[in-house]
């Protein structure tokens, strides 16, 4: 298994943390007897050897040795090493050298993968059925293979992985008259129908979507429900799942976050996958699978909806539904999913608010989450609540803020919730005037509650502001930060903030100037005041391209009084960071009033750089109807089913792109 390990100058390799010189005992350790050894040493490949799907040098010096191991039976675990060396040289990887030489590498074994497709090991059949499909270049062999694999193959779940081979197969080959795809496709097909299994017939739907979707039935949801509900009721008579816990290590933790075969979760996701702008189908689909009897039927969907909502802007009030309808179910991993997936929607989650404010309501001690490490935050049901923008969650939070523990976060809420959370504003203020502005933390607890005392415009809170924005020491950890957001409450309170135009003016010299002139500004309105410093610091090349951008963002508030700044903010348009270009063309169109020679600068970002366009859709509002060389940019953009930061992950791009939708809204009709 090891000949010639030692000839190898491992030390001068590379990997992900340096030397390779401890790639040979990896190596080893993936043949310990010991399991939590051999899970080690597998954590280690992934950590260091094939790093977050890289390779290195020392990753092709491992291939060979890789490829013994695969086919000693006395290996264990050798599904896991063959898994490595699919992801090592997935043809799905990189471009460049060491990629290209990496699946030459993982290819030359393609007769390793043909000969493991008939093991005595189920895992090691399930995995080589992949590894034959992307790395043997004999397709004719590949598919005579697979075609007798799958007629003498008994278990289910190699069966399934055989027909996902067979799948990616036909992808491979899909040219005009390729006859070996077009009998892939023709098998997949055939797969599909009786009498073949349900967990069969699942996978080869899902292939055959991706591949050949002329082949799927027209009546296609409802009977991928019922094969899964068939599937289920397969599942549930067979008994539970053997444990997947495993070791806590890097691989462990892929494996159990990989999609589960028994759970469905691997054939479904497949087909939303392959079903891709369908959106009425995957609609009508995840809506069948909230309602299955199975939870982790249910479970799954509550996963694959937040997926769909990422990526599309329609079709997400019946799913949302059902998804707060698993808000009761005994089920905590059903419960943790849903809760999890409705924080991420923010208004999006209001069809789910009834069950939501139940839950906040009748099981307070899910409104606080206690954390082993960090401070208490915001509980997920509650946080999802406010953010749907639902004004039961203000009494609840107003509860929450008269109790003995107040999460840091609670702040970050109160901005969705509008109008309805004004009568938080005396506690939050309070909450401020404890903050202790010389100890450390101050940064975590103040921002938030400068944030949401910001959002209400609380004029109330000027002295806990002042208060926390003048006992800050200047060498404080996170004084930037706090000072900043100080600077933008007493700018939000307007003329009610006089008494801190001293200290606002201080500020114009200090890291804080853009929106210490910006508060100035909006307490005094005196342009004159402000205008040096922002040319100043919209010209300052030292200042870096976001501080400019904020300067230029300021000087179109102003608009034509800041005529004098035209000149700088032409050079900035011509400037080769992309946000301050947005940003001054926006800001040269506001207060110059010409949008001839921005117009070309704005239409390039706006298709080359999708986020900048809220700023873009922004100015448009601002201008009214002047905004409206910019309208069909709109008009086309509320017209799109598709969100403009779709691979985003997280809720983050589904919050954006509904404000971007909100400001479009608003600017055709000013």
């Amino acid at each position: 298994m090891f000949r010639g390990i030692d000839e190898v100058d491992w030390a001068s390799l590379r990997h992900a943390h340096g030397s390779a010189e401890d790639v040979p005992g990896l190596l080893r350790g993936l043949t310990s007897a010991d399991p939590a050894e051999r899970a080690s040493a597998l954590d280690g490949m992934y950590g260091a050897v094939h790093h977050q799907g890289d390779v290195y040098d020392s990753t092709l010096a491992c291939v060979p040795f890789l490829l013994a191991l695969a086919v000693r039976e006395e290996v264990p675990d050798r599904a896991g090493v063959v898994e490595l060396l699919v992801s090592i040289g997935d043809i799905g990887g990189g471009s460049g050298e060491l990629p290209t030489r990496a699946r030459a590498a993982v290819g030359a074994g393609a007769e390793v993968f043909a000969r493991l497709c008939g093991d005595a090991d189920t895992g090691v059949r399930r995995a080589a059925a992949g590894a034959l499909v992307r790395f043997d270049d004999r397709p004719a062999r590949v598919l005579d293979l697979l075609r007798e694999r799958i007629r003498v193959e008994r278990d289910d779940e190699v069966l399934t992985s055989l027909v996902e081979a067979l799948g990616v197969f036909a992808q491979r080959y899909r040219t005009a008259g390729d006859t070996h795809a077009a009998e892939a496709v023709r098998l997949l097909a055939e797969l599909s129908g009786p009498p073949y299994g349900p967990g069969l017939r699942l996978a080869a739907f899902g292939r055959l979507a991706a591949c050949a979707p002329e082949r799927l039935p027209a009546d296609l949801v409802p009977v991928v429900v019922r094969l899964l509900r068939e599937r289920s009721g397969q599942r549930a008579r067979s008994g539970p799942a053997p444990d997947r816990a495993g070791a806590d290590t890097l691989a462990g933790r892929l494996r159990r976050l990989r999609p589960s075969d028994e759970e469905g979760s691997q054939l479904l996701r497949t087909l939303h996958s392959a079903l891709g702008d369908r959106v009425a189908d995957r609609v009508a689909l995840l809506c069948g699978q909230l309602t299955s009897p199975d939870p982790l039927d249910r479970c799954n969907a509550v996963w694959m909806a937040a997926g769909l909502f990422r990526e599309w802007r329609t079709g997400h009030e019946e799913p949302v539904t059902l998804i707060g309808d698993q808000l009761g179910a005994e089920e905590a991993r059903l419960h943790d999913a849903a809760v999890a997936v409705l924080v991420e929607l923010f208004e999006l989650a209001g069809p789910a608010a009834d069950p939501l404010h139940r839950l906040v309501t009748f099981r307070p001690e899910l409104r606080i989450r206690h954390r082993e490490r960090g401070g208490p935050t915001l509980g997920g049901p509650l946080k999802a609540l406010a953010r749907a923008g639902d004004a039961r969650a203000t009494p609840v939070l107003a509860e929450v803020l008269a109790g003995p523990v107040v999460p840091h976060d609670l702040g970050l809420v109160v901005p969705h919730l509008g109008r309805a959370a004004a009568p938080l504003a005396p506690a939050l203020r309070r909450h401020l005037a404890q903050v202790p502005p010389d100890r450390p933390g101050t940064r975590d607890r103040a921002v938030p509650l400068l944030s949401a005392l910001t959002a209400l415009g609380d004029a109330g809170s000027v002295p806990a502001v002042l208060r926390l924005l003048r006992g800050m020491p200047e060498e404080a950890p996170g004084r930037d930060a706090v000072a900043c957001a100080a600077v933008r409450a007493l700018g939000a309170f307007g003329g009610a903030a006089r008494e801190a135009i001293p200290d606002l003016r201080g500020l114009l010299e200090t890291d804080c100037a853009v929106a210490a002139a910006d508060a100035l500004w909006s307490v005094t309105g005196e342009a004159d005041a402000v205008l040096p410093v922002l040319l100043r610091e919209a010209g300052d090349s030292a200042s870096g391209p976001h501080r400019r951008a904020a300067a230029a963002d300021v000087l179109g508030r102003l608009g034509p009084a800041a005529r004098p700044a035209a000149a700088g903010l032409r050079r900035m348009v011509a400037s080769g960071d992309v946000w301050e270009r947005v940003r001054a063309a926006c800001a040269l169109w506001r207060t110059a009033g010409e949008p001839g020679e921005v117009l070309p600068v704005l239409r390039s970002a706006w298709a080359e750089h999708p986020r900048t366009r809220t700023a873009i859709a922004g100015c448009a509002a601002a201008l009214g109807p002047a905004g409206a060389p910019l309208h069909d940019l709109l008009r086309a953009e509320l017209a799109s089913p598709r969100r403009h930061l779709a691979a985003t992950p997280g809720g983050h791009g589904i919050h954006t792109d509904l404000g971007l939708v909100r400001v479009c809204r608003k600017a055709l009709v000013t």
